[in-house]
């Protein structure tokens, strides 16, 4: 992959970290640390346990799914200066700049990404 398309691709994934780390920092409170806002949570009377309950499950479910994007992000910026990015872990075979432009974390070709979808959906 040529400098100048790389450089793009890691223009858009700086500002894809960007915007998780922004989105985690908000989930957590800003400030406080996840504890923190669990208890504030947990302490408001206002709010039904139930519910109270519900969402602090859901805070933690989104931020495990930012976490796991933000490595993502980072593994694909490794990628570019390594220069293995836009090349399909499996097979090696280049992956499409539109498939790139939708998805820059993606690791595999399409026909490599069904493949372990089709085998991780047959395990279950």
């Amino acid at each position: 992959m040529t400098a100048p398309i790389s450089d793009t691709f890691a223009t858009q994934l700086q500002e894809m970290r960007t915007d998780v780390l922004a989105q985690l920092r908000a989930q957590s409170g800003g400030a406080l640390s996840r504890a923190e806002s669990a208890a504030e949570a947990l302490g408001n009377a206002s709010d039904d346990q139930a519910q109270a309950n519900t969402e602090r499950e859901l805070a933690f479910a989104l931020e495990e799914r930012e976490s796991a994007e933000l490595i993502e992000i980072d593994a694909a910026l490794k990628r570019i200066t390594d220069g293995s990015f836009g090349l399909c872990v499996d097979c090696g075979v280049s992956i499409p700049a539109a498939r790139l432009h939708a998805n820059p974390v993606a690791m595999r070709c399409i026909d490599c990404q069904s493949r372990l979808e089709k085998a991780d959906a047959a395990r279950l």
